[in-house]
């Protein structure tokens, strides 16, 4: 019973052991997109810096940057976390090793010391000789040959179990060094996030010199947000009342009367719920709108970076990316419509059943009304303003009802 719980435990630490490199390898490759992302957003914050354009876009940036290199302290401590699960498993392996090698040792000991006593070839004959009988003998022949395989496999063993423990003190010294190495570059960030607060802080005083200024800044951008909110529902009830008007012609049924609640919801057809239900199941799972990028403003009402008392409100979220970059679908479906805000604003609205997926900020289009599209399918370029900035809003509706994206997209 021990044994089989030996043999169990073995496999466990192991299995564990081998499961350890492969989440360390994606908390690197991580690490590493997040470097990136927090070297290109310095690139277009020192751009911004050098034209002397608006505080506040500073601010937004500065924040995304903070954001970033928050997020990277996070994956260092996973990664130190894992470094020490796996110091302590190897270090139990070890000391599960020691004992294993040293009740081996003091087996094989005995046993050399009693071959060697009856090392005598004579005696060995002897020993078969004085049988009582042939069957003896020959069980008496048998052992001695057992005897000696046992004595070899013994031997082999103990060679195995000494070159597992080498390989796990092996193990073992480069997961510290590992762990040393990680440690450093954690403190080194927690310094760098400092620097980035305080940069923060600066830009935050240069605001509140002139605070009226900015916050005429702030009401003057909500409003326009509140806006496009507005005509981004419209939109979507027109479709609705268009779409429902149609199907009614089709089936031969009256069309729900305007005013109703039916009127703000898509009547699906079987195609239409399947699709529907499809993208409801990859809730958490669906990807970017970009190949890269950050959360620069977040989903829903948060007080203002530097006014703490005023709030700001967001419908959707707000993705910095490369400059020059393409928005893609997040999911497949149809295009609902293509809406051109201003010449460097265009918006393009995709059907996934009764959920509607908004891709707002794009300078041209790729795509049109009525088009299916598949997922991750380019359908337009994001704008990038002068100072190299490129930010794409994307929302996600259900029918009229606005819902959070960041419980939508892989985070």
């Amino acid at each position: 019973m021990n044994q089989i719980i030996k043999i169990l435990f073995f496999f466990f630490v192991t299995s564990l052991c081998f499961a350890q490199p492969s989440e360390q390898q994606k908390l690197e490759a991580r690490k590493a997109q997040i470097l990136k992302e927090i070297s290109e957003n310095k690139s277009r914050l020192e751009s911004e810096k050098k034209k002397e354009k608006s505080v506040l876009k500073q601010i937004t940036q500065q924040n995304g940057l903070i954001s970033l290199r928050q997020n990277l302290i996070n994956t260092t401590a996973k990664q130190t976390r894992i470094l020490t699960d796996d110091i302590y498993l190897t270090q139990l392996e070890m000391n599960k090793l020691n004992r294993e090698l040293k009740v081996l040792r003091e087996d094989y000991k005995k046993m050399i010391v009693k071959s060697y006593k009856s090392r005598n070839e004579q005696s060995r004959i002897m020993f078969v000789l004085s049988s009582e009988n042939f069957l003896q003998a020959y069980k008496r022949i048998q052992y001695m040959k057992q005897y000696a395989g046992f004595r070899k496999m013994q031997g082999e063993e103990i060679k195995e179990k000494q070159k597992k423990l080498v390989e796990a003190e092996k193990r073992l010294t480069e997961s510290k060094k590992e762990k040393e190495i990680v440690l450093e570059q954690t403190e080194k960030e927690k310094q760098e996030l400092e620097q980035e607060k305080k940069e923060q802080e600066r830009l935050a005083k240069i605001i509140q010199k002139d605070k009226k200024k900015y916050s005429a800044e702030i009401d003057k951008k909500q409003k326009e947000a509140k806006d496009i909110d507005k005509k981004i529902k419209k939109i979507i009830a027109d479709e609705i009342a268009a779409a429902n008007k149609k199907n009614a012609a089709k089936t031969g049924k009256a069309a729900p009367k305007t005013g109703t609640a039916a009127t703000s919801k898509f009547v699906l057809s079987a195609e239409g719920k399947v699709v529907s239900d499809n993208f409801k199941a990859n809730k958490g799972k669906l990807p970017w709108p970009v190949v890269d990028g950050y959360i620069s403003l977040k989903h829903g009402d948060q007080p203002h970076p530097v006014h703490k008392n005023l709030t700001i409100h967001n419908s959707g979220v707000e993705i910095s990316t490369k400059p020059g970059a393409s928005a893609r679908a997040v999911f497949g479906g149809k295009v609902l419509q293509v809406q051109v805000i201003s010449a460097n604003n265009k918006a393009v609205y995709i059907q996934h059943g009764d959920f509607i997926t908004v891709y707002l900020n794009l300078s041209s289009v790729s795509v049109s009304k009525g088009q299916k599209v598949t997922i991750k399918q380019n359908i337009g370029k994001i704008h990038t303003d002068s100072s190299g900035s490129a930010v794409i809003k994307f929302l996600v509706l259900q029918n009229t009802t606005t819902l959070n994206p960041e419980s939508w997209l892989n985070l």
